[in-house]
């Protein structure tokens, strides 16, 4: 005898929550796919493609994702921006203070979650929603729409409205030779001078973290020697300078005048600053100096926010996350700038070397993995960039830390009136080409 089965009927019949899980799986995985096809069709028409029709505008679900994301993003900066100023205006300097939201950070894949973010704004808009959504951000995040050097319908994604240029004249640069100019547009977080042994970077109250060890071990960073040991150096030169004026008036009187070798050359003296970029700033570095680039360092680290609430509760911020070091030489010495990625901005253009990539898939799992190094030819001179040239940008706000030798004075016994001196204080807005110091000749 022999048994038929037929196909129609399922021999094990499935568990309908099951097929549930399945099915939002396939949804899914079509929802990828749609948006690796879209963001393809995007990058070959040239991101401006203004008369292409059907499905290669915006897919409705990155549609909302970005409305939500506005109203998230302007409702949690209100309230921070309120809570902040209060605490300003009672005069408290707000202190280190881990948490186990920033242990919780840890474990999240922000990488990752910054590369799709990223395919989410790289994604071509309808021409008529461009204006919408780009007004909505500024509302949002106080962007000076004036300032947009195309129209706003122009902007085929939201990542080019992010790394928008200006219209000519935005951005005046002031050509003094005697002063340092912002690169960014921001808030400065903190500035100075490094006086102590280590060349220590406040992060914040409570925590500071190397120089060293944000932009990497190298040769070009100038020591700054103990205190103590400027001391001693400094009693023997009143030592031999005493010894010298003795002996002078011992041969002043059978001897021709002499005088001291000793060369009047400047001191030099270190300085940093830490600028915030805001996510409706304008988004490109420019040169705060002429100066000649030698050495470029890629840090392929994490990518935490760089919000207040980050650096008041993150050990190491700055030194643990993805960032960019370009490091030379100026007419005053030794300069770097370190551009520092953060969350959903995992991306850092640097115009200079438009082959750099950052934010890419990492090829192992440990954290500690050593800076990838390029030295610009020719060797000892590199690139020469001249004030106020763009040099690269990022993708929504981050953080520009500088790092620079500037004259401190011209002899121990002269004035200080050539001693370098910042033009503006901690908390306040600056733009790109406006004097960050000065000092004169």
């Amino acid at each position: 005898m022999k048994f038929r089965v037929s196909r129609s009927i399922p021999l094990v019949a499935r568990h309908p929550r099951l097929n549930h899980l399945h099915q939002q799986r396939f949804c899914f995985n079509s929802f990828l796919r749609k948006i690796q096809t879209t963001q393809a069709r995007a990058s070959i028409n040239g991101g401006r493609s203004s008369g292409s029709k059907g499905n290669s505008f915006l897919v409705p679900g990155a549609t909302a994702a970005t409305i939500i994301m506005l109203g998230v993003l302007h409702a949690r900066r209100l309230y921070e921006d309120k809570k902040l100023e209060e605490l300003r205006e009672k005069g408290i300097d707000l202190e280190f203070q881990p948490d186990v939201k920033a242990s919780f950070m840890r474990l999240l894949p922000l990488r990752s979650i910054s590369r799709f973010w990223g395919l989410l704004t790289s994604m071509e808009l309808p021409i008529w929603l461009r204006p919408h959504i780009y007004k909505a951000w500024a509302r949002a995040f106080h962007t000076n729409l004036q300032e947009v050097a195309e129209p706003l319908d122009q902007y085929a994604s939201l990542r080019e409205f992010f790394v928008r240029t200006l219209k000519e004249g935005s951005r005046p640069i002031d050509l003094d030779p005697f002063c340092l100019i912002s690169p960014v547009d921001g808030i400065l977080l903190r500035c100075g001078e490094l006086k102590e042994a280590g060349a220590m970077i406040e992060q914040v109250k409570g925590f500071s973290y190397s120089a060293s060890s944000l932009l990497g071990a190298n040769l070009l960073l100038p020591a700054i020697p103990d205190e103590n040991a400027q001391q001693e150096s400094s009693a023997k030169e009143k030592t031999q300078r005493d010894e010298n004026t003795k002996s002078w008036w011992r041969i002043s009187l059978g001897s021709p005048k002499v005088r001291d070798p000793a060369p009047a050359c400047p001191m030099k003296g270190l300085f940093y600053c830490v600028i915030y970029l805001r996510p409706g700033d304008y988004h490109r570095i420019h040169s705060p100096v002429d100066w000649n680039v030698i050495v470029r360092r890629h840090f392929s680290g994490r990518l935490f926010p760089l919000n207040e609430r980050a650096t008041r509760t993150i050990r190491n911020l700055y030194i643990e996350n993805e960032r960019v070091v370009l490091e030379g030489r100026w007419e005053e010495g030794y300069i770097a700038m370190a551009a520092i990625g953060a969350a959903t901005i995992g991306s850092i253009e640097l115009f200079i070397e438009p082959t750099l990539r950052t934010n890419r898939p990492r090829k192992k799992l440990l954290q500690s993995e050593p800076p990838e190094e390029r030295i610009y030819e020719p060797e000892g001179v590199g690139l020469k960039l001249k004030k106020g040239e763009e040099v690269a940008a990022f993708n929504m706000g981050s953080t520009v830390v500088l790092v620079f030798q500037a004259p401190i004075s011209k002899l121990a016994e002269e004035s200080s009136s050539s001693k370098f001196r910042f033009c503006v204080k901690r908390g306040d807005r600056i733009r790109v080409g406006e004097a960050l110091g000065r000092w004169h000749d």
